[in-house]
């Protein structure tokens, strides 16, 4: 079991599954605009402010969110998609899936 897992509280599939879109859609955008040069790196930039708050504001603070966010800001280097990543390991384990129940005791 991941030990950051199990002192954060479990997420909702909501948030988990809106977390995994925007990862996904902000990936798929970001690695087109690499492409287009200069214009697509301030774009990138951008982006990147607002899908770092975000994500913040739908999983909480994770460590796997520093490398991505710094890594984008590098021409090219984004060209992986570091925001899915991210969100994997942000997310890992913490779905909120109930807890079975204890044993019963019959006596």
């Amino acid at each position: 079991m991941n030990p950051n897992a199990a002192s954060k509280p479990p997420l909702s599939r909501t948030r988990i599954r809106v977390a995994w879109v925007i990862a996904l859609a902000v990936d798929a955008i970001q690695i087109p605009a690499t492409a287009a040069g200069p214009l697509g790196w301030f774009l990138d930039v951008g982006l990147d402010l607002l899908t770092g708050a975000v994500m913040w504001a739908l999983l909480g603070f994770h460590w796997a969110f520093l490398p991505s966010f710094f890594t984008e800001w590098v021409p090219y280097l984004n060209l992986a998609p570091f925001w899915t990543l991210a969100v994997g390991l942000a997310t890992r384990g913490r779905g909120g899936a109930e807890l079975p129940l204890p044993p019963r005791v019959v006596n």
